[in-house]
């Protein structure tokens, strides 16, 4: 696209307008099930995206692109305060204890794994003796101010990401190490978990506290499955990684009994809904990755729309990355249409939207009309 025509169609691109409902009240209606005035919109990226779109919006800022957006979700999170923490050979340590490096790739970068400091321990005691990150690593004094003045703009649906009990657990002890270990010593998998879910308790409790009851969602996350099927087995599943959600959610209940809470996992995860739901105790699902075995959004609406809300769905495989505009709108506009019935859905792309996804997909992905058009038939 050259220049001139991206212009054009910044230029043109359908504002919607602020509707008849301040965004809190937009989501909150969608989450519980109640068909809002139109489906409201969430907005994730990588940081190459939004280096661009702050870029060719005209040099505004994130949250002005957001605004001309109309995307009704903000995200806040306490600041690290932490040690900063380096390794030999470029290699970080992220704030939960991880190894990591950038690695470069056609479009941008990623902080790929660069090792696994727990990779070595024999025992749970060795795992209870690592120097394991702390509550206090993260100042919730910032939350307060981020608050108000999200406030002094509009009334924001707010959202935080807790963060992921499996995912970031293996990624202490190396993936392959802690499958193994979930057979031969699950005592070693176990002790990783129970210290990460300690973690996070005693963050969201924190973050919620000193948001006031202006935090209307917490996002947690495991991402235990892939293109056709699951990771480890059901039965796995719940006897490991489903306690330690229970634990975990049951201490956000306490915190805050309003607060929803979304579930993410890519691939074909299908076959744990029910216990995300029965279990867990789950509002919202995501990201929905529609080309995975069994996700098929009108499906997942017509088996589970009635207890579960939905977030995301707009595919990353194909669509937007190697679709033409009309291809992203009529996707966008189905999915609308489908899951957006009777609400229970909010639209955002089936994880970051990744740099190899052009910006004019990106506009037509949120220039539709997000009315839903027409009623929903399973």
């Amino acid at each position: 696209m050259t220049d001139p025509d991206l212009a054009h169609l910044l230029a043109t691109w359908p504002d919607p307008g602020p509707g008849n409902l301040a965004p809190r009240e937009r989501v909150r209606m969608a989450l519980e099930r109640r068909e809002p005035d139109r489906v409201p919109v969430d907005l994730w990226a990588v940081p190459e995206v939004w280096t661009r779109l702050t870029r060719e919006f005209g040099g505004i800022s994130q949250e002005a692109v957001l605004k001309r957006l109309r995307v009704d979700v903000r995200w806040v999170r306490p600041t690290y305060v932490g040690p900063e923490r380096t390794r030999p050979g470029g290699v970080e340590v992220d704030a939960f204890g991880a190894w990591r490096k950038v690695v470069f790739h056609d479009f941008g970068s990623y902080n790929e794994y660069a090792g696994y400091p727990l990779a070595e321990a024999q025992t749970a005691a060795d795992v209870h003796a690592w120097d394991w990150s702390r509550t206090e690593y993260w100042d919730v004094g910032n939350l307060p101010g981020d608050l108000a003045r999200l406030n002094e703009d509009d009334d924001y649906f707010i959202c935080y990401d807790v963060g992921g009990i499996f995912e970031r657990s293996w990624g202490l002890r190396g993936l392959d190490r802690f499958l193994i270990d979930l057979v031969e010593q699950p005592d070693i998998a176990c002790a990783i978990m129970d210290r990460m879910t300690d973690l996070y308790i005693a963050n969201v409790t924190r973050v919620l506290e000193a948001g006031g009851g202006r935090i209307n969602m917490a996002y947690t996350w495991d991402d235990v499955a892939h293109q056709h099927g699951l990771m480890i087995s059901p039965r796995m599943w719940r006897k490991f990684m489903a306690p330690r959600h229970q634990r975990l959610n049951a201490a956000i209940r306490a915190a805050d009994p309003h607060v929803k809470i979304m579930y993410h996992s890519c691939g074909a995860i299908a076959p744990l809904i029910p216990s995300l739901l029965d279990d867990l105790g789950i509002d919202v699902l995501n990201p929905l990755q529609p080309q995975a075995r069994g996700m098929d959004p009108a499906r997942l609406k017509a088996d589970f729309g009635d207890r579960l809300a939905f977030h995301g769905g707009v595919d990353l495989q194909y669509t937007l990355p190697h679709g033409n505009p009309d291809e992203v709108r009529a996707e966008v506009r189905r999915l609308i249409d489908t899951l957006g019935v009777g609400g229970g859905y909010v639209l955002a792309a089936a994880h970051y939207i990744q740099n190899d996804v052009p910006t004019q997909n990106i506009l037509a992905m949120y220039g539709v009309d997000r009315r839903v058009a027409r009623r929903y038939t399973p």
